[in-house]
C-alpha cells in the first residue's frame, strides 16, 4: 500500500497551487464576491506561534469553503511591520530595524506558505514600507485638513521604559501594554485624533454589527462610556471657585456626604489648608501616576475645603483620593463609600436625608422611591436653575504621538513665520532617515539634521520637521483597504474598486484588540465614509474572535517555557495533522488546550483515511442494491452536508463539522468489505473530501486526483447538497435526566447520534439552569431512550 508521506503530498500542492496561481483574485463579475481577512501578524524573530496557527487556519477555512462555493475569493496577507518591538530589537543587534523587520517578514511568509494558506500573495503589503506609510500620511493631511489631527499639551501616559507615551487604550491596569512597565504622567505637546467627534455613533451603530460577538460590542461601549446625567456645580466655602460634580440619578445627592477629586484637579492648591507633610506627600505622590485598579484599596485625605450641598446648604468636606479611572484635571466623585477616606465626614447621612425630605417633601419622615427622589430633585435643580442634564464620555480623543524612530514620520513642518504646515500630497512620502543615532534617552529622529531641517513649503524659509512618529495602530487602521487595490501609487485605493468588495465579509482575529485596533478601524472607516472615499460606513460585517492557546492551562509564552513550535509539528506530523488538530480541539471562540495526544489522533485519522481511499480507488465499482445499510449512508450523508454546511456558515462550530465528517467515515469504515465496491460508497467518500478539503486540503487535494483520475482540484468541485425532505426522520422522545432524576423530555429524530443529541439537549433552558455554567463529569446516552447528565458537586 502506497504510504501516506505528507512532506512530498504537502511541498508538492504548495508548490503547484503557486505555479498555477490558484488563489489570485481574479476580476469574475458573474461571481459573488467575498472578502476573508485575518488580522495581519507583527513580524517579531520569534516567528509564528500557534496563535498565529489558529487564526490563519480559520480564515483559510472560510476562504476555501467559499470559493468551493462559487464565490470570488479576496483573502489577502501583510504585515503590521512599524513598532517598538523591531527597534530594540535592531538596536541591540546594532542593524537597522529595516533589515530586522524586513528578514522576520520572509520567515513569516515562509511559515505562513508550509500551512497551505490560500492568501493572493500579489496583494502582500507592509506598513512600513514607503509605498504604504505615504498613503498613512496622506490620511493623516486629511484629517489635519478637517481639524480631527491636532496638537496640543496635555497630560499624557509616559513609559520611561520604552521613551514615549502612549495612548489610554494601551495602557492596561497602569502598565505598559508592550513591556509591563509602571506608566507615568507628563505634560506634552503631542498630536492627537478627534476620535470623541464620533462617539455617539461608534456606540450607536454597534447595533448595526448583528454579526458580531457581543462582548466586543460591550467592551467598545464600555470603553467609549456615555452615560447621561446631571452636572452640578458646589460652591466651595470661602472660595470664588466652584467643583462640577456629575451623577447620573439625582438621588445621589440625598446621601452625599463628602467630595472627591483628584490629585491633578485643577484647583488642588487653592483646596488644600494643610501643611501636613502626609497629604502633600501623597498628592505629589499620585499627581503624575497612573492608578493600577488591580489594588482594591485607595487612599484619600481631607483637604480641609468644604463644598456647599445645592439642596441642603450643609457643608460637604472635600477629599483628595486616588480612586480615579480617568486622572483628568477636573475629575470629580461623589463619595458613596466611606471607608476608603482616611478622615470621616461629620455629615450624618440621616440628618441629609431628613433635610432633604423636608425641602422637597414638606415631611422629614417622608416614605420615598428612588425615583420619585429622581423626579423631584430634577425639579428642584431646574426650578433653582442649578446645573444641566448633559451626556459624558470616558472616551478621550486618541493620542497618536510616539517618540520612537521606528514609526510612520508625521507630515508636519514648523515654520517660525508660517506656524505649523503641513506637507504637500505631492511631496509624500516624508521619508524616515537613516542617518540616526539610537542613545535611547531622546527621539532618534532628533538627531538627523538632514531630516529636521527643511525649507517651509509656504513661504520657502527655514523650518523643522515633526520629529515624532505616528502610533502603529494607525497603520493597521486602514490596511483591509489597502488589499483591494495594493499597487495604487497614486492614492490609497480607488474608491468604486473598494465600494465593491467591501464591507469585510468575515474578520478573524483576537478579542485583545476590541478596544484598540476593531474601534481604530471604526472610526477611520467613517472618516473616510464622511469625506466621500467610501460609501460604507462599518469595516468589518462579521467578525469571528479566537480564543487561546494554552498548555497546561496556562497561555503559550517563551517565559513560561511552554511554547510548542508550529515547524517542529508541521515536520513530525504535516501541515493538513496541525491544522485539523487545532480546528477539532475546541469551538473557535473557546480557549484550546494544546495535546500531543490530540495531534496524534489526528494525523491518526488523516492516514486510515488515506489507506481508505488508496483501497478504493483499486476496487472495481458496482452498483449495489440500495439494501438497509446503503440508504442509512445516503442518509446520513445527506445530514453530514447539512451539519458541515450550517456550521461553515456559522463560523464558531469548526470542531463540530469535523466531528460529523469523522462520524461519517467511521461509518464506512464500519460496513462490510463488499461495500468498498458501491457506488455509493466512493460517491459519498468523494463529497467527504470536498467538504474536508478547506480543513486539510493538501491530502484532499492528493486523494481527489487519485480517485478520480483527473487534474481538477476538489477546490474547484461544487460543494455537496442535500434533499430536505429525504433527512427526515421518525421521531422518538427522549427522557433527559440530571444526577439520574427526571428534569425534561425532548422529541428528537430516531437513532439520532450522539454529538447532534448532546448538543440539542444541551441547549434547552431546564438543562442549561441547572448546569449554571457547569461542566458534567460525565454524559451516559442510551440511544433512542435517554440521556443522563451527571454534574458532580
Amino acid at each position: 500500500m502506497l504510504e501516506y508521506n505528507f512532506n512530498n503530498i504537502e511541498e508538492k500542492w504548495q508548490k503547484h497551487w503557486d505555479s498555477v496561481e490558484a488563489f489570485k483574485t481574479k476580476d469574475e463579475k458573474t461571481k459573488k464576491k467575498y472578502y476573508v481577512l485575518e488580522q495581519f501578524p507583527y513580524p517579531s524573530g520569534d516567528g509564528l506561534h500557534m496563535g498565529h496557527v489558529r487564526v490563519y487556519t480559520i480564515g483559510d477555512v472560510l476562504a476555501r469553503y467559499k470559493k468551493i462555493q462559487g464565490y470570488n475569493v479576496l483573502h489577502p496577507m501583510g504585515a503590521d511591520a512599524f513598532g517598538l518591538p523591531a527597534e530594540n530589537a535592531a538596536i541591540q543587534r546594532k542593524i537597522n530595524p529595516a533589515d530586522w523587520t524586513t528578514s522576520n517578514m520572509k520567515k513569516i511568509v515562509q511559515e505562513q506558505k508550509s500551512l497551505g494558506i490560500s492568501y493572493d500573495w500579489e496583494r502582500y503589503l507592509s506598513t512600513c514600507l514607503p509605498d504604504y506609510y505615504k498613503h498613512t500620511q496622506f490620511l493623516f493631511l486629511k484629517m489635519f485638513e478637517k481639524q480631527l489631527a491636532y496638537r496640543k499639551e496635555g497630560l499624557v501616559n509616559w513609559c520611561e521604559k520604552c521613551t514615549t507615551v502612549l495612548a489610554n487604550e494601551q495602557v492596561e491596569d497602569g502598565k505598559c501594554w508592550r513591556c509591563s512597565s509602571n506608566i507615568i504622567k507628563k505634560d506634552l505637546n503631542q498630536w492627537y485624533i478627534k476620535i470623541t467627534e464620533y462617539q455617539d455613533r461608534l456606540i450607536d451603530d454597534l447595533d448595526e454589527l448583528k454579526e458580531w460577538p457581543s462582548t466586543v460590542k460591550t467592551m467598545q461601549k464600555n470603553w467609549i462610556g456615555r452615560v447621561s446625567g446631571w452636572e452640578v456645580p458646589l460652591k466651595v466655602k470661602g472660595k470664588s471657585e466652584s467643583i462640577s460634580v456629575f451623577v447620573e440619578k439625582c438621588r445621589s445627592f440625598v446621601n452625599l456626604s463628602y467630595i472627591e477629586i483628584s490629585p491633578n484637579h485643577e484647583i488642588i492648591e487653592q483646596l488644600i489648608h494643610s501643611s501636613d507633610m502626609k497629604i502633600n506627600n501623597f498628592i505629589n505622590k499620585e499627581k503624575n501616576k497612573v492608578k493600577e485598579y488591580k489594588n482594591k484599596f485607595f487612599e484619600g485625605y481631607f483637604t480641609g475645603s468644604v463644598c456647599i450641598h445645592p439642596i441642603t446648604q450643609q457643608e460637604i468636606p472635600i477629599y483628595v483620593t486616588n480612586s480615579f479611572e480617568q486622572e483628568d484635571k477636573n475629575s470629580t466623585l461623589i463619595g458613596k463609600n466611606i471607608e476608603i477616606i482616611a478622615t470621616q465626614s461629620n455629615i450624618e447621612i440621616n440628618e441629609s436625608k431628613e433635610r432633604i425630605n423636608k425641602i422637597l417633601f414638606d415631611d422629614v419622615n417622608a416614605v420615598v422611591t428612588d425615583e420619585e427622589y429622581d423626579l423631584k430633585i430634577e425639579n428642584y435643580l431646574v426650578n433653582k436653575a442649578i446645573g444641566q442634564f448633559k451626556t459624558t464620555f470616558k472616551l478621550r480623543d486618541w493620542l497618536i504621538s510616539r517618540q520612537r524612530y521606528w514609526g510612520c514620520p508625521i507630515p508636519i513642518i514648523y515654520c517660525d513665520s508660517c506656524g505649523t504646515v503641513p506637507v504637500p500630497a505631492d511631496q509624500l512620502p516624508v521619508i524616515l532617515p537613516e542617518d540616526v543615532t539610537f542613545s535611547g534617552n531622546d527621539n532618534p529622529m532628533k538627531t538627523s539634521s538632514e531630516f529636521v531641517n527643511c525649507d517651509c513649503p509656504t513661504c520657502g524659509g527655514s523650518a523643522r520637521r515633526e520629529t515624532d512618529t505616528m502610533d502603529t495602530f494607525i497603520d493597521s487602521s486602514w490596511y483591509y483597504l489597502r488589499y483591494v487595490d495594493a499597487h495604487n501609487k497614486e492614492k490609497p485605493f480607488e474608491s468604486g474598486i473598494v465600494n465593491e468588495w467591501l464591507s469585510v465579509d468575515e474578520y478573524v482575529g483576537g478579542i485583545e484588540h476590541a478596544v484598540l485596533h476593531l474601534l481604530y478601524s471604526r472610526f477611520i472607516t467613517k472618516f473616510l465614509y464622511d469625506i466621500g472615499y467610501v460609501n460604507f460606513k462599518e469595516p468589518f460585517k462579521k467578525l469571528v474572535t479566537q480564543g487561546m492557546v494554552l498548555k497546561d492551562g496556562i497561555k503559550m509564552s517563551k517565559s513560561k517555557g511552554n511554547v510548542v513550535s508550529p515547524t517542529e509539528i508541521i515536520d513530525k506530523y504535516g501541515a493538513d495533522t496541525l491544522r485539523l488538530f487545532i480546528l477539532f480541539a475546541a469551538p473557535v471562540h473557546r480557549d484550546l488546550e494544546w495535546s500531543e495526544s490530540g495531534v496524534e489522533g489526528c494525523y491518526r485519522f488523516l492516514k486510515k483515511l488515506w489507506n481508505y481511499v488508496h483501497v478504493l480507488e483499486t476496487a472495481e465499482t458496482q452498483d449495489i442494491a440500495k439494501d438497509k445499510k446503503i440508504k442509512e449512508l445516503i442518509k446520513l450523508r445527506g445530514k453530514t452536508v447539512k451539519k458541515v454546511t450550517m456550521n461553515l456558515e456559522e463560523g464558531n462550530s469548526l470542531n463540530t463539522a469535523i466531528s460529523s465528517l469523522m462520524h461519517l467515515l467511521n461509518f464506512i469504515y464500519a460496513l462490510e468489505k463488499e461495500y468498498v465496491k458501491s457506488n455509493e460508497v466512493k460517491d459519498t467518500i468523494r463529497e467527504v473530501l470536498i467538504m474536508l478539503a478547506p480543513f486539510t486540503p493538501h491530502i484532499c487535494e492528493e486523494l481527489w486526483q487519485r480517485l478520480n483520475h483527473t487534474v481538477e482540484s476538489v477546490h474547484s468541485q461544487k460543494w455537496p447538497k442535500y434533499n430536505e425532505e429525504m433527512l427526515k426522520d421518525e421521531k422518538t422522545e427522549i427522557v433527559v435526566q440530571i444526577n439520574g432524576k427526571l428534569r425534561e423530555k425532548i422529541e428528537v429524530e430516531t437513532d439520532l447520534d450522539e454529538i447532534d443529541l448532546k448538543e440539542k439537549v444541551f441547549q434547552l433552558e431546564k438543562v442549561k439552569s441547572y448546569l449554571n455554567n457547569k461542566i458534567p463529569s460525565k454524559t451516559i446516552v442510551i440511544p433512542n431512550k435517554l440521556i443522563n447528565i451527571v454534574i458532580k458537586g
